[in-house]
């Protein structure tokens, strides 16, 4: 029998998600632009989708934006810092997912904002030492760019600590919380936050939706030009059937939060343990023992020529 354990890629959809998606496929097809009863029905479940979003992270609804997913939201927020609220410069890491990695990279190959790299320890925590010198040290237009959760080995950032040393040097604050939307809780009211990002596919939702939360303090641009879709922040036409999917799967997730991280917990320590008798010269990476997604074991095997073996029968 086959198992999959690829879920910080993505996740398969949970019935009651495509349960809810499949009316507006079939009946409740129109277009959320449209004055008509038909147009109009899309246009209330989609705003009823807004708010499930904006009060899971204690947002307004005029904060939360609809996208494709997670690539297009990261990109969103680094490219109209940028545009449009004068940030030059934007301190990181080298270890932040490809979807904000090669913005930045392409943004420093067109000369238009100095990428600064913080050091990463052994377990992938930033040194937050050096970021308040950092912005201590400059008065440059900055933003910070540090993601909540790491896709690969889990280790996580505290975001109130990264927050308040932020506003303490009027510094903007975006972070890639896709991994992490949905799976902890997260307060905007609380953890003072410029922009940040979800995805539904990583909570058992359908694949290319998304948000982009923008704090009400941030004036940008639209960030694709068109139709005046999400109150003019991002034209074309909006999928119905995905927000709605999405926002469900949101509800579901944190509807049980305690019961689904206590029950992942326990999966992911009978995996470590079983690896360990197994395999005993195994090691694992990332913060386990302190701040880490609950969702993310991340094994180095010892060199062994059944390796390729291994990686073949995936």
């Amino acid at each position: 029998m086959r198992v999959y354990f690829d879920n910080a890629a993505t996740t398969p959809m949970r019935k009651e998600v495509v349960d809810v998606m499949l009316p507006y496929m079939r009946e409740h097809f129109g277009n959320p632009s449209s004055i008509h009863a038909e147009g109009r029905k899309a246009r209330t479940a989609v705003e009823a989708a807004r708010k499930i979003v904006a009060r899971t992270i204690g947002a307004s609804i005029g904060e939360i934006f609809f996208t494709s997913g997670g690539t297009e939201s990261n990109n969103m927020a680094i490219k109209c810092a940028v545009r449009d609220l004068g940030v030059k410069r934007i301190i990181t890491t080298e270890i932040e997912h490809h979807n904000v990695f090669n913005p930045l990279n392409r943004l420093v190959a067109e000369g238009k904002v100095e990428v600064v790299n913080l050091a990463v320890d052994k377990l992938g925590r930033p040194d937050m030492v050096q970021l308040r010198k950092e912005l201590n040290d400059s008065d440059v237009k900055t933003m910070v760019s540090l993601m909540h959760g790491n896709n690969e080995v889990g280790t996580m950032i505290d975001l109130d600590e990264v927050s308040e040393i932020c506003s303490e040097a009027g510094a903007l604050f975006h972070s890639d919380t896709v991994q992490t939307v949905g799976h902890f809780p997260i307060d905007v009211n609380k953890t003072r936050i410029s922009f940040m990002a979800g995805a539904g596919h990583k909570i058992h939702g359908p694949k290319g939706i998304g948000f982009i939360y923008i704090n009400g303090d941030n004036m940008i641009e639209p960030f694709m030009d068109g139709g005046s879709q999400e109150r003019n922040m991002r034209a074309g036409t909006e999928n119905v059937p995905a927000i709605v999917g999405f926002a469900e799967a949101l509800k579901l997730m944190t509807e049980n939060l305690e019961e689904e991280i206590a029950y992942i917990k326990g999966l992911r320590a009978r995996m470590r343990k079983g690896l360990e008798e197994i395999i005993p010269d195994i090691t694992f990476n990332g913060d386990l023992e302190g701040s880490s997604l609950y969702t993310v074991l991340n094994a180095s095997f010892p060199p062994s020529s059944r390796n390729e073996v291994l990686l073949l029968s995936l």
